[in-house]
Formats: C-alpha cells, structure tokens, sequence
C-alpha cells in the first residue's frame, strides 16, 4: 500500500459562542479527546466544521491554538477550501509554514455546474501558489452541497500534474458505489469514505480510512471499524445505524445542529448548541426528540 495517508481523522465540530464567536479552549478539548479515543487525527474546518463560515484569521488562530495545544502536525488535516482562490492559497500557506502538510481543498462552490477544465485549473492553481513540494492534497468531492464533483479523468490529470502532492479524495457523495469505484481505479491513492455506513466496504475494496462527523459522536466505534474494517460486529453495524437515523428522525433537520445537539447530550455541555449564521440551532420541540432518541439508543452508547 503506497497511499500517504490512513486512518482516521473525525471532521471536527467546531464549537462557538452564543454570539458565535469560535470557542478555541472547547476546541482544543474536543480534539484532545477525539485523538485519545482512538483517532489519528481531526480534520479542522470542513463541512460538518462550518469551516465558510469563518474568516482566515479565526482558522489560522484555531490551528496555531491547536499545535500550541500539543497537536502534532500530521494529526491535522486543515481544510483550506474557500470562496476565493487566493484566500485557499493563504490557508494553505500558513498550514504548510507550521509542518501541517495534509490539505483538504473544494474549489469555490457559489458556480452552479463547473466545467472540469476549470475544476482542474482550480486546483493546479491552488497547489502552485502553496509552493510545497511537502504538500499531501485531498480533493473534497461533495456535490449535493458544493456542486463540484471531481470525475476520474480529472483525478487522473491531477495526479499525473501534481505527482505526490494531490494524493486522494475525501468522498462525500454518500454513494457506496462511487466509493467503491474510486477505490477500484486509484488503489495508491487515499481515498477517505466520508459515509460512516460505507467505510467499512470502501476500506475493503482499497480505500485508507475515513474523514466523518458522526466521530465526533462516536470516536471509538469508528475507530474500531476503520482498524478492522473486515470484523465490524453486529453490534456496531447497529449502533452506526441507529446513530445515523438520529440526522433524520424530523423533516428537514440540518446535520449540523443534529450533531451538535447529540454532543450536548452526551457531554452535558449545552455549550455545544450554539452555531453560526446563517445554521441555527434546533428549535426546541426538535432538539428535545434528538436529545430523546439519542437517550433511546440505550446499553449500546457505552461502547462509542
């Protein structure tokens, strides 16, 4: 296996203030506790982070916080994906300056429908301006909310452009299938499940591992599944799926304050509810069924 990276590196919620200033002690908390649970690592200001909802300042702050906090760099995988591409060069930059070489990019997303030559060009441009012959790229495939998908030909230009330096695809389509294509055509690639149902079978078929939210959760019982991807039990199939459900028990429910509401519940900390604009917070009927299913999980959550 030649991939650069493996294993497991949760997509870190990110916790703010009730004005919605980033709350980095909380933060540094949370991935100290992600990390001793069985993590390898966490991925700061993806999706499931908010990471566009933040300024460059507040995310070079955070991460500089994080090293400061006894982070290694290789546990850090830092999302640098932003509206403009000279603000995703600056990420990448000052990530690259402090050692932290594992980049996850999404080229800009408010463009319905990019054509793949601009796809490309995004992030040719993106790695040159970083200028690290250190740097280890993700490619961020997550249509349903950016409308950017990056096909197998584009993949296969990139890696033969940036040889070494884009190195894999953290795949969110949520689509076991692709997933598994993914793994079938790129087997040196790293290519990170971002389904917490899947990785099992991607990791099987290739894949290295996985970036997802529900670790935040449930850091643990993911890490034992990407440790043994071909011994997941029945118990733990279950609880992934009963974990999951959670994102769905209401219309309409936005994942992130889902996540948000079961990590309130299971810390005891409310601290946790608190998002940035535009998200907000459950309203309170819906929080108060998350916070009851969660509850109803039952024996099993002692095992996340």
């Amino acid at each position: 296996m030649n991939q650069d990276l493996h294993g497991h590196f949760p997509a870190m919620l990110m916790p703010v203030t009730a004005d919605g200033t980033l709350d980095s002690p909380r933060a540094l908390a949370h991935a100290r506790h992600l990390v001793a649970s069985g993590c390898d690592g966490v991925a700061l200001f993806g999706t499931t982070g908010e990471g566009p909802a933040f300024t460059n300042a507040e995310r070079k702050g955070l991460l500089e916080a994080m090293l400061a906090g006894g982070l290694r760099p290789e546990q850090v995988v830092v999302t640098i994906s932003a509206c403009a591409l000279a603000d995703a060069i600056d990420l990448g930059r000052h990530a690259s300056a402090r050692g932290c070489h594992r980049q996850l990019f999404m080229p800009p997303f408010y463009f319905r429908q990019p054509r793949d030559v601009g796809i490309v060009a995004s992030v040719s441009q993106v790695v040159r301006g970083i200028d690290d012959k250190a740097l280890k790229l993700l490619l961020y495939h997550i249509p349903a909310l950016s409308s950017v998908e990056f096909d197998h030909r584009s993949i296969a230009t990139l890696v033969q452009r940036h040889p070494g330096q884009v190195i894999g695809v953290k795949d969110s389509s949520g689509s076991l299938e692709h997933g598994l294509a993914l793994a079938h055509a790129f087997p040196a690639l790293s290519i990170l499940c971002g389904a917490e149902q899947h990785v099992a079978a991607v990791m099987k078929a290739g894949g290295s591992g996985s970036i997802n939210g529900l670790a935040n959760i449930s850091p643990g019982l993911m890490s034992r599944v990407i440790a043994a991807p071909s011994a997941v039990c029945a118990d733990d199939k279950k609880l992934i799926h009963d974990l999951l459900a959670l994102l769905h028990v209401l219309p309409g429910l936005p994942f992130v304050s889902v996540y948000k509401t079961m990590l309130a519940e299971q810390s005891g900390d409310d601290a946790w509810l608190h998002v940035r604009s535009p998200l907000c917070p459950l309203e309170n009927t819906e929080a108060q069924t998350v916070r009851k299913e969660y509850r109803a999980i039952g024996a099993l959550l002692a095992n996340i």
